[in-house]
């Protein structure tokens, strides 16, 4: 899903067909800054690339004529919507329905023209990022009772199904399981699974690393196509997983952080979303090994979790 980032951008992952009737869709990282009237892409979200790197496209919002849902026009390609600028098209590919309704809204929003009606003068609210984005989601909440303690999380928005949270799956690698375990081999029962961006316990480099959890641990590889874990963490050793408190100061969005026996991990999602999703998961996990009889550490683990998260 789009979010509104610290510098006030609404940013995502999409697919586009960077060369035109290619057919062929390449995930990056959009980032629309409407102060600069552009919007740009990159290979990932730049806060994960060098410093300084540049982006792989980008194009201004001045050239955009209309944005529209092309799923007729491309039947092939799922959740697809284009871009007019000029004498090019974009096709790009959202994640699901929502995406795909919330993307062609921000952007259409962005390039439309308002002339102020007489008498107003200059004094028409212009509607921020947040403001756009928080009118077309609609999230209600639901109270879970997990080891005789209640959770409230948000549930799935409206326009997401089933169908939109199974492609998700497939396109951006969550809850994909990696290759050797694809068939049926694996011994533990995978509850989430994913890619999502750490920070290095020594050299304090972030990158990108794909996280499985199960019902005893959290691990993670190099890619979903290695068979090594480079670590497990088993869940016993977890106390505490929460969004990060330092968040600012590391100038990281999406992060929130997991302290276990021998130190904090930080961990950065790709949305809001993914980060309140890999949140839950975990503390589910967690409450779910230790039992109601283990009361104490699971209440103290998610009121704490509960107080900074929601």
């Amino acid at each position: 899903m789009p979010y509104v980032d610290r510098q006030n951008r609404i940013c995502g992952f999409l697919d586009i067909e960077e060369n035109e009737s290619s057919g062929r869709f390449l995930r990056r990282y959009f980032i629309l800054d409407t102060q600069q009237g552009s919007l740009l892409w990159y290979m990932d979200n730049p806060q994960n690339l060098p410093k300084g790197a540049e982006n792989v496209g980008s194009l201004k919002l001045t050239y955009i004529s209309k944005v529209s849902d092309a799923t007729k026009l491309r039947p092939k390609a799922e959740f697809c919507f284009v871009i007019n600028a000029g004498m090019r098209k974009f096709y790009l590919q959202a994640n699901d329905q929502q995406d795909l309704v919330e993307w062609i809204s921000v952007l259409n929003n962005a390039t439309k023209i308002t002339v102020p009606k007489p008498g107003e003068g200059h004094a028409a609210h212009a509607e921020t990022p947040q403001e756009v984005l928080g009118a077309m989601k609609q999230v209600s909440y639901k109270t879970e009772i997990i080891g005789g303690v209640p959770i409230i999380t948000a549930t799935q928005e409206q326009g997401e199904g089933q169908n939109g949270a199974e492609r998700r799956g497939v396109k951006q690698g969550q809850n994909q399981l990696p290759y050797f375990l694809s068939r049926g081999a694996q011994d533990q029962a995978i509850i989430k699974a994913g890619y999502c961006v750490k920070q290095g316990a020594v050299m304090k480099n972030w990158k990108r690393r794909y996280f499985m959890l199960d019902e005893n641990a959290l691990s993670y590889y190099k890619s979903d196509l290695e068979r090594e874990a480079l670590r497990v963490i088993p869940l016993k050793e977890i106390h505490k997983v929460q969004e990060c408190k330092q968040s600012e100061l590391m100038m990281r969005d999406n992060l929130f952080e997991m302290v276990t026996t021998s130190r904090t991990f930080y961990i950065q999602a790709d949305s809001p979303e993914d980060m309140h999703s890999w949140i839950k998961a975990i503390s589910g996990a967690i409450v779910a090994q230790r039992g109601p009889g283990r009361s104490a550490n699971t209440v103290e683990l998610l009121q704490e979790t509960l107080t900074l998260t929601f």
